[in-house]
């Protein structure tokens, strides 16, 4: 990463500089140095957006420009990125965090950009049972697949259209004034960019400062704990979660058969048999591929013991189609196929050149009097009937 340094570069720049640290922190985990670099350069773009007065409380996001739409996002990045730092005193570091990511949500709300649903989920004081904590979960997550879905087809579109464009340059020059048309669609369409970039980074916001809750409380519980009953209580508690380890692996060995059934051989491995010669597609192969299953049992190998862990197992699943049959089976039936054909071939090719079917082909004497007879009688009906000889009557001069 090259070296920049915050006071001499302007907002634009500084604020680009710091969503590379945070994207670069969100796809993998960073140095603990450029992370603290990070929030100080978001630190830095928070303090010089509010001495521009980019946001005001009397604004709704129509007002706000599209140039400015992404500053929104400076308290947002500085939580996730907090969030992330290594401290002893975590308790402090989740304060800081949960402190920027209720600026983030109290500004978008300002700004009329919080969902109506979540905003009454938020405010109303009905009781906080599983059903109404799950049914906000489900919406939120609707609503971030949503806005993922759209960006990415915003991204492809742009792509497309940069193609396009990029085409049509070399292959005539653009008229005078159709850059202002280009220039139009593009800023509209960064505008709805960034403004479901906000929609998304506040979906998780919600779902961030929910789980930074729940830490901080576990972590006070413990510390509280740990102050009453003196330091031997953190060996305690690893010593508890070993014990339930151990304890959860060897139920699951008990649980397995002791003599298992080979394992089947797989699809790529008989194809590669068939190919070197080694087998034929004729033999026997019933090689299935289950779907991928989630959770206890498919670490123990064994079946589902409840109605309930089956549910529980097909709960994550991809959100897309599984295919039907894997690429070595689609490659078994094409070979299988081209085999029949083959074998088809190498009959029709028997049967072409046998004997009886080349005696069949040979013409015989008496049809070779016959197509002679036959063109003398066609000679002498032309020599009685010459070329449009029916056809005089049909003329003036017939």
């Amino acid at each position: 990463m090259s070296e920049w340094k915050m006071e001499e570069l302007p907002l634009p720049a500084l604020f680009e500089e710091a969503s590379k640290i945070h994207f670069m922190a969100s796809e993998s985990s960073i140095d603990q140095n450029v992370l603290r670099k990070g929030i100080q350069a978001l630190r830095r773009c928070d303090e010089m957006i509010s001495k521009l007065g980019l946001f005001s409380s009397n604004e709704t996001k129509d007002d706000v420009s599209t140039a400015n739409l992404k500053y929104l996002l400076v308290p947002f990045y500085i939580a996730e990125l907090t969030e992330k730092v290594a401290e002893e005193d975590k308790i402090k570091v989740l304060k800081i965090s949960q402190d920027h990511l209720k600026e983030f949500i109290s500004i978008c709300e300002a700004l009329e950009l919080v969902p109506e649903e979540e905003l009454e989920a938020s405010h109303q004081g009905g009781p906080d049972t599983f059903a109404t904590r799950r049914a906000k979960k489900i919406a939120r997550f609707k609503r971030q697949r949503a806005a993922e879905a759209k960006l990415q087809e915003m991204k492809e579109k742009k792509e497309r259209r940069r193609r396009s464009l990029r085409a049509a340059a070399l292959s005539s020059p653009v008229e005078a004034g159709e850059e202002d048309i280009f220039d139009d669609d593009d800023g509209e369409e960064e505008r709805e960019a960034w403004l479901t970039t906000i929609s998304l980074s506040i979906s998780k916001a919600f779902d961030l400062l929910e789980m930074l809750k729940k830490e901080e409380e576990m972590l006070i519980a413990v510390k509280e704990r740990q102050s009453k009953e003196g330091e031997d209580f953190a060996h305690e508690i690893l010593d508890e979660r070993i014990k339930r380890a151990e304890t959860w692996h060897r139920n699951a060995a008990s649980q397995t058969a002791f003599t298992k059934p080979a394992e089947p051989i797989t699809c790529a491995t008989f194809a590669q048999d068939v190919i070197e010669g080694r087998a034929k597609v004729s033999q026997a192969h019933e090689h299935k591929h289950q779907p991928m299953i989630f959770g206890p049992a498919s670490l123990i190998g064994g079946r589902l013991t409840s109605e309930r862990e089956r549910m529980a197992a097909q709960v994550f699943q991809p959100g897309y189609r599984l295919p039907t049959m894997s690429i070595e089976e689609a490659g078994l039936r094409e070979m299988k196929m081209m085999n029949k054909w083959q074998e088809r071939n190498a009959k029709l090719m028997e049967e072409a050149n046998s004997s009886w079917h080349k005696d069949s082909t040979m013409p015989t004497a008496e049809d070779e009097d016959a197509e002679v007879e036959k063109a003398r009688a066609w000679d002498d009906w032309k020599d009685d009937n010459p070329r449009g000889a029916g056809n005089k009557k049909l003329t003036p001069c017939g």
